[in-house]
């Protein structure tokens, strides 16, 4: 038992304990967020395709708006719901400057979350490397108590130490794997969606310029 994997992690130091209990931390948020984000971004691409879907079969834009209001992950139908439930708008600049408000808004939640894989990444491998470096401190200072620097004593120390590397190496492969992964899917996403967000703006401007001519209509009618 002493000798095995479990045993040098349950015989390490306290210091180099408290490495591998961040790096155990860090390795489940980030296989959370892993697991969360591919369902995420799955269901953003359908809703996505749902709503492209119902857009291109002239669909009139309340009921759009009512489909949009479903399609809570679609960054599109984000972008459509947020802008057609406002107020109103004077002009073409200020209908522009909602979109591209909104725009950020979806960025930001397509890539929530994403950061952390990215710290996780970078970081773990320094983290164990700390663990290792002060468990080959600890095992030199027990060679130099001894006076032995045989490899049965040093070996368990140096074997226990490189563990905590390990450890951080386990945490950001798939850390960082994910990471670069899901900001790929991201990007498209939001190429997607910057490019539909003309079509989103040709058409409330378009109604509304025809709401205006209705009530000018009705007005002059009067």
């Amino acid at each position: 038992m002493k000798h095995t994997v479990i045993g040098l992690i349950l015989g390490a130091t306290p210091v180099v304990k408290a490495v591998m209990l961040i790096l155990f931390v860090f390795s489940i948020i980030s296989w959370f967020i892993i697991f969360y984000k591919f369902k995420y971004f799955r269901q953003a691409k359908n809703e996505n395709e749902e709503f492209l879907r119902s857009f291109m079969k002239k669909h009139k834009p309340v009921e759009l708006f009512q489909l949009s209001r479903r399609l809570r992950v679609s960054p599109i139908a984000g972008v459509f719901r947020n802008v057609f439930n406002e107020e109103g708008y004077s002009s073409r600049t200020e209908l522009e400057r909602n979109i591209k408000r909104y725009e950020a808004l979806e960025i930001a939640r397509l890539e929530h979350y994403l950061n952390f894989l990215a710290t996780a990444g970078s970081t773990s491998p320094f983290i164990g490397l700390f663990g290792t470096v002060w468990g080959i401190m600890h095992s030199f200072m027990g060679i130099g108590a001894q006076g032995s620097a045989s490899l049965a004593v040093v070996a368990p120390g140096i074997a226990e130490a490189l563990i905590a590397t390990a450890l951080g190496l386990l945490v950001a492969i798939p850390a960082v794997i994910a990471y670069n992964y899901y900001l790929s899917i991201a990007r498209r996403l939001t190429i997607q969606m910057e490019d539909f967000s003309e079509e989103i703006f040709e058409l409330l401007f378009n109604q509304k310029n025809r709401t205006v001519e209705q009530q000018i209509g009705r007005a002059t009618e009067q």
